[in-house]
């Protein structure tokens, strides 16, 4: 019975980011042309945020959609993984960082609702981006051919 709430809660997180949040965030939000295709980033330099984004994808089989294109470079940039768990925790620092959106006040309020074992790790996750530098405002596109392990430092402020 556990396992069957687990597996509707995580398809319940999906289907609200991928068949509600996604269409929408494409009629309301700018457009954000991401300017690389795969094969682009592929070939950027080992280690710049670009090809690091190319790998992450590859390894979980995602494709590359270039309207979610700044989500997936946040998976990259601060480590976590897109499992519900991983989720609630990059929604979970975005908030602390500052980032207010539906998305995030969503993502964030669903996961404290229906997932209390990752109560800690989204307050941990909350903690970090409070004392981390903001990121929100980034301008993801030109950042892609830096270093990952560079862009960590500067939002970890090490």
């Amino acid at each position: 019975m556990k396992k069957r709430l687990i597996k509707l809660r995580e398809y319940i997180l999906v289907f609200l980011t991928h068949k509600i949040a996604l269409p929408m965030l494409k009629v309301v939000r700018r457009p954000n042309t991401f300017p690389y295709t795969e094969n682009e980033l592929q070939t950027l330099p080992a280690g710049t945020l670009g090809n690091d984004l190319f790998y992450f994808l590859k390894e979980r089989k995602l494709p590359l959609l270039k309207h979610y294109a700044r989500h997936d470079i946040k998976h990259v940039l601060l480590g976590y993984d897109t499992t519900e768990e991983g989720e609630a925790c990059l929604q979970s620092f975005m908030l602390g960082n500052g980032r207010i959106s539906f998305p995030v006040l969503a993502t964030v309020t669903y996961s404290f609702l229906t997932m209390p074992e990752y109560h800690k790790k989204m307050r941990n996750a909350f903690k970090e981006g409070r004392k981390s530098d903001p990121i929100h405002k980034w301008k993801w596109n030109e950042i892609l051919h830096l270093q990952t392990c560079d862009l960590r430092k500067k939002i970890h402020n090490t």
